[in-house]
């Protein structure tokens, strides 16, 4: 929901209880923060996934291990955010049993197909 001031400038009114900008409990970011693409949008969360390096020392190589984490999407960016983008989120107190982060920001939306 937008509201719209007497600038121009439009302010969202985010109801989400645990929205780490608005919210009346704002979530504390404490911790590491990871950049992810969107794979699956559900109702209140997302999932991303980000490709890490690893060191194989027996080979004396490196190989490529993909990570899921599972993210609170709040009210305010539901609508910003969709598969494909790539978000930034961190991390905060566990809020459900998977659920131990918090989308701060949309970094780059995805390419539209036309």
């Amino acid at each position: 929901m937008a509201k719209k001031t007497d600038k121009t400038k439009i302010e969202i009114e985010c109801k989400d209880r645990l929205c780490p900008v608005h919210g009346e409990r704002k979530l504390k970011l404490r911790g590491r923060f990871f950049e992810g693409m969107v794979i699956r949008k559900l109702p209140g969360r997302v999932v991303i996934e980000f490709e890490r390096i690893l060191k194989v020392p027996k080979y004396e190589r490196y190989e490529k291990r993909k990570t899921k984490i599972h993210a609170r999407l709040a009210d305010c960016l539901e609508e910003s955010v969709s598969v494909g983008d790539l978000i930034l989120v961190g991390e905060t107190r566990p809020i459900s049993k998977m659920i131990h982060f918090v989308v701060i920001k949309v970094v780059k939306k995805a390419e539209e197909k036309r």
